[in-house]
């Protein structure tokens, strides 16, 4: 190679130099990436071994270091450590502590990821725990990239004092123009914070019902029995009265029964006892009560109420249909009569017509007269 080309100045450094830089970058850098595989290999190993998370956390860390970080470190590194020719960089310093806080962001983007599949693993049945975690995770994230950007703009010499101040009068503006958005936002975090629901329970909101989907920072999404989603915004959720009934410990359950006025009066007295034996014989029920309820236009009404101590609605209405079936059975074997709408005409004998069209005469006696 002619030598003339290879002393072609590039910022006040030889072309000779530059590479001779490039090349100790490349071997450090080489030596680094082959330090964390090793490292991380190992220490991958020992982690599947162990139930301590602390190797975990040193696991991701190192597998969280990208290759643009340590190609950077390797380079600052030459230039400051290495007796060869070194170029005028200013702009090196800056460089190298944009490369920090963006490695910084990665790393710690990827352990709250972590930390948070953690969480969401021993808590996987748990839908209310999992909905903080995920909100967490998020506010956290949030925070590291704050962090982040205001790293980069104190590095190149902005004044984040001034622009804080600044910030905080728009963003007074930014908030009248943003009423909705952020009565939705700070609904969100009010859902996050008191937990009245969360994601796989059943909400009844006004005449609408469905069972959670999706916690948004604007929007809660639920998707009703019939299969189409409904979306309200959070704010408007929360100023409404929600039934949940996920969060019920038991259900209550009323049913009435009737009979026909037909039924012998002993019968009738043997028939709340013989309610209750059918109920308390059903699994996961609590007997409340069982009465002779009212007397009706065709039947004798009874009502029983009773608990099931599980509040899935499937079983509650497999309890019932046990029920049923039962009491069906009992009333066939003592020939007690289910009553269904019927009407009793009486014809009471009197005036009225002989077969030619012809009043009949009356059987009442006629009166003297004196």
């Amino acid at each position: 190679m002619n030598s003339t080309f290879l002393e072609i100045q590039i910022l006040d450094m030889s072309l000779l130099a530059w590479l001779e830089l490039i090349g100790i970058t490349l071997v450090i850098a080489a030596v680094l990436i082959l330090i964390k595989k090793i490292v991380f290999t190992r220490i991958s190993a020992l982690s599947a071994k162990t139930e301590n998370r602390v190797d975990d956390i040193v696991a991701e860390v190192l597998h969280g270091l990208r290759s643009f970080f340590l190609i950077l470190v390797s380079f600052y590194v030459a230039v400051k450590f290495f007796p060869i020719e070194s170029p005028e960089l200013p702009f090196l310093d800056h460089l190298v502590t944009l490369g920090f806080a963006l490695q910084f962001g990665l790393s710690g983007n990827g352990l709250i990821k972590m930390l948070v599949g953690w969480y969401l693993k021993s808590n996987e049945t748990d839908n209310t725990k999992i909905t903080a975690a995920r909100a967490m995770g998020l506010v956290f994230t949030f925070l590291i990239w704050v962090i982040v950007l205001l790293l980069m703009l104190d590095n190149f010499g902005i004044d984040i004092t001034a622009l804080v101040a600044g910030l905080g009068i728009g963003g007074i503006a930014i908030a009248l123009a943003l009423q909705n958005v952020l009565s939705d936002l700070l609904a969100y975090v009010s859902i996050i914070a008191d937990q009245p629901f969360s994601y796989g329970e059943f909400l009844v909101v006004g005449e609408f019902s469905g069972t959670v989907e999706h916690i948004g920072i604007k929007t809660t999404r639920l998707r009703s029995l019939s299969g189409e989603l409904i979306i309200f915004s959070n704010n408007d959720l929360l100023g409404s009265r929600v039934r949940n009934y996920r969060r019920m410990n038991e259900r209550r359950a009323l049913f009435a029964i009737g009979v026909t006025y037909d039924t012998p009066h002993e019968k009738l007295k043997e028939i709340p006892d013989l309610l209750k034996a059918v109920v308390e014989a059903q699994e996961n029920v609590r007997f409340d009560r069982s009465h002779l309820k009212t007397f009706a236009d065709f039947s004798i009404n009874f009502e029983v109420v009773y608990y099931v101590l599980v509040p899935e609605y499937v079983v509650m209405m497999d309890i019932q249909q046990e029920i049923n079936l039962s009491i069906h059975r009992e009333f066939t074997d003592r020939e007690i009569e289910f009553a269904f709408p019927t009407q009793t005409v009486y014809l009471e004998k009197g005036a009225g017509f002989d077969g030619g069209g012809n009043k009949e005469p009356s059987l009442r006696p006629e009166g003297k007269s004196n």
